[in-house]
């Protein structure tokens, strides 16, 4: 199909201009203009319905936009390079769903070929399409929002105007970005999480954060063994007040120093553990750990700073009782 293939000779597709063509009124012989999806005799005023394309907005009554009407298309997106206006040639099947014969089919692949190799006007903007393309793939395979993947776009982005990626993997910044807008967002995810779905290694992906948390200056905060209970508790199908106890018991944890230089998972687990104990739902310590990723040593060793901060002070409050009577 060629280009000139689709409309008519002499269509023409601005608004407002005339037609190039001897095509005139067939009621009055007057003269024929295109104008916002229509054309129609200037002198009579009479419309000719061959002209279906509208390049104005079409009014559609939406509940989250009530005030505006007006819908022109998909809206833009930060995850794709070009913003989301990109043109896709089909492959066996034309606009009107019908099927292609192998000559037309063949003229497409060219087509496409040729597309393909001019979308990009530099190897800049090759990398910003690899980059947003690895980021909205983790993010996919991570369950996360659309508003992390456009966060995570906007990160990549911002290395990249940064000059962060020089001599470094795309695949990687990529995976930092991920994590990056997770920690921005204050969603518990662990960086071998991102790691496990990454094409490169997680070392390689901690290494690239650090950069990007060094030279972007992120609105990370540090991670705290609260972060991860109303995770790990919906991954069990605890009860509420199960879950209510791991939070206070991780709030113990911090500001008794239990949870000073340890993994903020493993010490979520470790006052998961103890709230199931006190509410009679015992999970076993290899399923919090496993749930956690640390080691039963880890979460053991936590869980035993937390019982004895517990106890003294449990004793230390009865001590004051006494001395109270």
């Amino acid at each position: 199909m060629q280009p000139g293939d689709s409309y008519e000779t002499g269509f023409d597709e601005s608004a407002g201009k005339t037609i190039n063509s001897t095509a005139t009124c067939p009621e009055c012989d007057g003269t024929v203009v295109a104008d916002a999806g229509e054309r129609h005799c200037t002198d009579c005023g009479l419309i000719i319905d061959e002209y279906h394309i509208d390049h104005g907005a079409t009014k559609r009554q939406a509940p989250e936009s009530e005030t505006d009407p007006s819908h022109v298309g998909a809206p833009r997106t930060k995850t794709m390079h070009d913003g989301g206006l990109t043109t896709r040639i089909g492959r066996r099947r034309d606009g009107a769903g019908q099927k292609l014969d192998g000559a037309r089919r063949r003229r497409l692949r060219r087509l496409r070929t040729q597309h393909r190799r001019a979308r990009h006007g530099s190897k800049r903007e090759r990398n910003l399409e690899l980059g947003l393309r690895e980021a909205s793939r983790m993010t996919g395979a991570l369950g996360l929002s659309e508003s992390l993947a456009e966060q995570s776009a906007v990160i990549f982005r911002r290395a990249q105007a940064a000059d962060l990626l020089l001599g470094r993997s795309i695949e990687g910044v990529a995976a930092a970005s991920v994590y990056a807008a997770c920690r921005c967002a204050g969603l518990p995810r662990a960086i071998d999480e991102v790691g496990d779905v990454a094409r490169v290694s997680t070392e390689r992906v901690r290494n690239a954060y650090g950069v990007l948390n060094e030279g972007l200056g992120l609105p990370t905060r540090p991670q705290t063994p609260r972060d991860f209970v109303p995770k790990f508790a919906s991954a069990l199908d605890v009860k509420a007040e199960t879950r209510k106890r791991a939070l206070d018991l991780a709030e113990r944890a911090v500001e008794t120093g239990v949870a000073n230089g340890r993994q903020p998972s493993g010490i979520a687990a470790a006052c998961l553990y103890q709230a199931t104990r006190e509410c009679g739902a015992t999970r076993t310590q290899a399923e919090l750990a496993a749930l956690a990723d640390v080691t039963t040593v880890t979460l053991r060793t936590g869980w035993h700073d937390l019982r004895n901060v517990l106890q003294t002070t449990e004793t230390r409050a009865d001590v004051d009782a006494a001395e109270g009577c």
